[in-house]
């Protein structure tokens, strides 16, 4: 990483650049700038934003959500549904289950000219249920207990669920793969833990164009540089205008706006520009008459910080309601963000139908240096000459760690650190690059103490993957799962449990309500804001939405145009 100095000249050099004499983006190109690496782009295992992000140029799944938050078909020709009697609630052996008819759409090709089919998602569900397999949210796998496949029609598929889960249709990242690729590399590989990922074709050969049924296929991946797309010939869809896209990483957020004034990049995607660069630089364009337009759309992304709760100190529920009342949050967003960003008071963002910030339902916690030092106290840690805590000789220390380069991150991290230090809490700063801190560090658990990052889900999302105690990544479950706290309540799976299974919408809100209750009291994880999305794109770039959820706008590429 550039030092402090080393930065600022950069930047300053790049910025003094004439924004006229840079070549405008059109439809032969467009270079998209990213600030997060990916660790895949196979759709099973992925579970980074960045990936997702560049997989909906070259994925789809059989449905979709639209920015304006509603289902629709994709690779399906219809949503089966319990109305249209496409779906229905069968009893087996004693058990309520649905049994859903999904029909792929004619046209739907892999980039190699083969059909997109029922057997493409059996293989990657027989792949996604594996033991051996890791895979983030194993849930939406295996809620589809069986596939069966009409024997005229390999396009035609009855799912049946393990359960009358109320969400059955919503299956918008149950990924089909092809068969006819990935399922002789399972075979030969799946019996050893993470044999299949190390030797997936998307690892082993990620230009291939029949790993991808999109509007794009890749082209060329260079590790720590840049993904090139090329529109893929046998697209069911529109035909995408722009030939070319490549997708930069500039993981510095620091230099990416040097390099949107230079040329290098085109367009700053929502994983790109920190918060207080895109509101300084929403001035400048304004101020130059650049030809960029910055837009904010509130998302349902939660910045919070994962707390490792194997950690002897973090079991205390004093010490973790004591890191909470130590931070003034509501501080902390208008020092930083001006105040267009919302304090979170927990996972649930007020784009969701399920939000609630009542008193009697939500425990809240106000900054209260006063409540955090009793607290502190009650669990034995006693503040010293030092102006540190300690308790049986051992300094109240933590390890507070997120991705590297991340300058709003890093700005968080100075804030808080500065907090915790007035109530004698040490706070030491050790940060990796994304794909460690994602692919391996919070995957498997690894942290130490604290986590800074962020979860972007979709509206009415049930939060089984990180709430749930069977989601504990360990080596026992192939580290599958994203609880990564590692938080354990026996009425949060319950509730889970119960969520799926109920068709009430008003009785749906009342059992999540109750999961935030345990949520807010127990305190496995540090709420900090909901965050909005931020993108810069080309003021000649057309048909560009964000959609303010985890499945980006990338899912409408073909549709942009300069």
């Amino acid at each position: 990483m550039l030092n402090r100095l080393a930065k600022g000249l950069l930047l300053g050099a790049a910025l003094g650049m004439s924004a006229q004499a840079v070549a405008a983006p059109s439809n032969a190109e467009l270079k998209i700038g990213i600030s997060q690496e990916f660790e895949t782009m196979n759709p099973i295992i992925m579970s980074m934003s960045a990936s997702a992000y560049m997989y909906r140029m070259v994925g789809r799944s059989l449905v979709n959500l639209t920015p304006e938050g509603k289902w629709v078909p994709q690779l399906a020709k219809e949503i089966p549904s319990l109305e249209k009697g496409t779906a229905k609630i069968i009893d087996d052996g004693g058990k309520k289950k649905i049994v859903a008819n999904w029909e792929i759409i004619d046209a739907a090709k892999w980039g190699d000219g083969k059909p997109v089919i029922c057997a493409d998602f059996i293989a990657s569900q027989k792949i996604a249920t594996s033991p051996n397999v890791a895979v983030g949210e194993k849930e939406q796998w295996t809620q589809v207990e069986k596939i069966d496949v009409d024997p005229k029609n390999p396009k035609k598929c009855t799912f049946k669920y393990d359960k009358a889960i109320w969400s059955f249709y919503q299956l918008a990242q149950f990924f089909p793969v092809p068969a006819h690729l990935e399922l002789d590399v399972f075979e030969k590989h799946g019996k050893a833990k993470e044999g299949y990922e190390k030797n997936s074709n998307y690892v082993r050969n990620a230009t291939n164009p029949g790993l991808y049924n999109g509007p794009y296929v890749i082209t060329e991946v260079k590790l720590g540089s840049h993904v090139a797309f090329a529109p893929n010939p046998h697209f069911y869809g529109k035909k995408p205008t722009i030939q070319k896209v490549i997708v930069k990483l500039i993981p510095n957020t620091g230099t990416m706006e040097a390099n949107l004034r230079s040329g290098t990049i085109d367009m700053v995607s929502v994983l790109g520009l920190d918060f207080d660069q895109a509101l300084a630089f929403e001035k400048k364009a304004k101020a130059e008459n650049l030809p960029f337009a910055i837009q904010f759309v509130p998302s349902v992304t939660y910045e919070h910080i994962d707390l490792n709760l194997d950690n002897p100190i973090l079991k205390d529920a004093k010490v973790r309601k004591a890191l909470l009342y130590s931070i003034n949050r509501d501080d902390l967003v208008k020092a930083l963000f001006e105040g267009r960003q919302e304090v979170a008071m927990h996972n649930i963002s007020p784009k969701d139908p399920w939000f609630t910030k009542d008193p009697k339902t939500v425990t809240l916690y106000s900054y209260s240096k006063r409540t955090a030092g009793k607290l502190l106290d009650k669990a034995g840690w006693k503040m010293g000459a030092d102006g540190f805590r300690s308790k049986d000789g051992k300094r109240l220390s933590l390890v507070f760690q997120t991705t590297a380069g991340n300058k709003t991150r890093e700005l968080v991290q100075v804030y808080l650190q500065n907090q915790w230090k007035q109530n004698g809490i040490e706070v030491l700063v050790k940060n990796e690059p994304a794909r460690v801190f994602f692919g391996d560090t919070m995957s498997k658990r690894k942290f130490a103490g604290m986590a800074l990052f962020a979860w972007v889900s979709s509206p009415e999302n049930s939060p089984r993957s990180t709430l749930s105690s069977k989601a504990i990544p360990s080596n026992k479950n192939g580290w599958s799962g994203q609880n990564y706290m590692g938080w354990t309540n026996a009425s949060v799976d319950k509730d889970l449990d119960a969520l799926d299974l109920e068709f009430d919408a008003t009785k749906r809100t009342a059992i999540v309500h109750d999961i935030l209750k345990n949520y807010t009291e127990d305190v496995p994880v540090l709420p900090l804001y909901y965050r909005s999305d931020i993108s810069v794109v080309p003021k000649t770039l057309k048909n560009y939405k964000m959609s303010g959820h985890q499945f980006y706008e990338t899912n409408y590429i073909e549709d942009w145009s300069l």
